[in-house]
């Protein structure tokens, strides 16, 4: 029962019997409303709670009246795991409702902090409209099937980075490229520059690779490659959504919600794109593949500024302190390399080209940076295939 006025609850009333309907219900008290639990298709319900533990809770504090709406109103009342937070003083009590619920205080950075649900409840989080129909925006006409909220993963990142603007986030699942466009767009929210590696596969859907193999393709064709969720979905959103416009060239239209960013901005970022691909280990080891390795170098350390570039023949020494790392190439000349990597203190990788490990071992003692890598000996053991295991 509540009073008429819906301020305040009255109390319980007696379990109705089976046989018995609400209309035949003549127990009403006067000058107050009965609510019933019906369902949403209009069948009789039952409430979650009894009447003893509704009592138990109203003397506590812990049910609350929603807005007045007559028989409709709503009863709320503090699950179990809230009720825990009241009992250890995560929240405290600072006063009482006119309906007798409490009121509480809010969790502040000094307090107690708990992990995020498994659940989502927030519009922006949905799918269909901030995953599926965002994608359209940028890529109209391509299909890409259950791309994530960009906001979802907006808010799920930045539960873990907020406070870490040079943070690097890897995605090994790239799929549309949720997770970048994510990055970018909390970068613009805060000032931050943070970096994003997604990684992803070129394959294409069912439906395209019958389609494809029917009129006659293969994997590698250049008609199956350009289908490819790399080539088709993840690289165009990437590039329309820095530069702010479609793949035909039209601006984007409307604001990135809760930041009012209009998306024709762009981001002030920057993309570069890698393909993947196997190296022969014999000629890796004989020196014979650092071009080809590079990249792969500038990932490992931080992937930090625009990924250097290698023309004509190898060096003795590669000194990058933009990318914030450096390369000794020909160990004869690593008296000189130590000096040089001395006035970069920005400089805080060191690849070491050495087949000695007593030589590795020296040189690391007496270089002033964070990591050191063996060449080629630690490129091999992380990315060798080892045909000996199923």
């Amino acid at each position: 029962y509540i009073s008429s006025d819906g301020t305040k609850i009255l109390g319980t009333g007696d379990t109705l019997p089976l046989e018995k309907t609400i209309d035949e219900y003549d127990e009403l008290k006067v000058g107050s409303i009965a609510l019933w639990p019906i369902r949403q298709d209009g069948t009789d319900g039952r409430w979650q709670l009894s009447q003893d533990s509704f009592r138990q809770k109203q003397e506590r504090g812990l049910i609350k009246l929603g807005p007045y709406k007559g028989q409709n109103t709503t009863v709320y009342y503090l699950k179990p795991a809230e009720e825990a937070k009241l009992n250890d003083g995560t929240y405290t009590i600072q006063g009482y409702n006119e309906d007798g619920s409490v009121i509480t205080s809010t969790a502040n950075s000094t307090e107690r902090k708990a992990f995020p649900t498994t659940q989502w409840r927030i519009s922006s989080h949905d799918s269909t409209h901030y995953g599926t129909r965002l994608i359209k925006k940028f890529i109209p006409g391509r299909e890409f099937a259950f791309p994530k909220s960009l906001y979802a993963v907006h808010d799920t990142v930045m539960f873990f980075v907020a406070n870490k603007p040079n943070a690097l986030i890897v995605d090994f699942f790239a799929g549309s490229g949720t997770t970048l466009h994510a990055v970018n767009l909390l970068n613009a929210e805060d000032g931050g520059h943070r970096r994003c590696i997604m990684v992803t596969n070129n394959e294409v859907s069912d439906d395209e690779s019958k389609a494809l193999t029917k009129a006659g393709y293969r994997p590698g064709d250049p008609e199956w490659e350009k289908l490819g969720i790399a080539r088709y979905v993840t690289w165009p959103r990437t590039v329309c959504a820095i530069e702010g416009h479609d793949v035909n060239g039209n601006p984007l239209k409307g604001n990135y919600i809760g930041s009012d960013i209009p998306m024709s901005d762009g981001f002030k970022a920057n993309a570069a794109f890698f393909k993947l691909g196997f190296l022969d280990k014999t000629s890796v080891a004989l020196g014979k593949q650092f071009k080809e390795m590079l990249p792969t170098l500038w990932l490992k350390a931080g992937a930090q500024g625009k990924c250097p570039s290698m023309e004509g023949n190898v060096l003795d020494m590669l000194i990058l302190p933009e990318n914030h790392f450096a390369v000794l190439i020909n160990e004869n000349v690593f008296s000189d390399f130590k000096d040089e990597v001395a006035k970069h203190p920005e400089i805080q990788t060191a690849y070491l080209i050495t087949d000695y490990e007593v030589n590795y071992r020296a040189m690391k003692s007496s270089l002033a940076v964070e990591t050191t890598y063996q060449l080629y000996r630690d490129y091999l053991d992380n990315f060798r295939i080892n045909h000996g295991r199923a």
